[in-house]
């Protein structure tokens, strides 16, 4: 089988796209929490959405959260209801953020700080709050990684 070569390039992430019945409970987590800054709104009747753009990062390397909550739960597209495996975030001192995001009442998912298969460090937000831990993912799983020198160089 003869493969036609590809005609782009994967250059990194641009979006990631969170929905949710109730989008200030995603702002908790991904703006007062995560720090990441709402840049624009966006609203339509026919893609059945209220959406905030948050973003992280700078320049070329910047990349879009956008957390989406449906105008109408019972209409279609649903925006609220498409599973997100997991997103990954780079993280410039892993230790120290979930030192901090713990006292704040994020919720981690069991196995703690540990190797990721990129040979980096990692821990993971859970997806589902509970009542000791009220902030958690939403329903996404979140890859928290300890980003190497060079990526702290490049997006730091």
């Amino acid at each position: 089988m003869t493969i036609t070569p590809r005609p782009f390039k994967v250059l990194g992430i641009q979006q990631i796209a969170i929905g949710g019945l109730d989008k200030t409970r995603l702002q908790r987590l991904w703006i007062d929490m995560l720090g990441l800054e709402m840049t624009g709104t966006f609203k339509s009747e026919r893609e059945n959405v209220d959406e905030d753009i948050c973003t992280m990062g700078r320049g070329a390397t910047r990349v879009e959260v956008d957390l989406m909550q449906p105008l109408d739960p019972e209409k279609k597209p649903a925006v609220h209801t498409t599973p997100l495996n997991h997103v990954g975030l780079w993280i410039d001192d892993l230790p120290k953020a979930v030192e901090w995001l713990t006292a704040q009442g994020v919720r981690f998912a069991p196995g703690g700080v540990r190797k990721g298969a990129a040979g980096y460090d990692i821990c993971f937000l859970h997806p589902k709050s509970n009542e000791e831990f009220p902030i958690a993912g939403e329903g996404v799983l979140i890859e928290l990684v300890q980003a190497p020198p060079d990526v702290i160089a490049a997006l730091g």
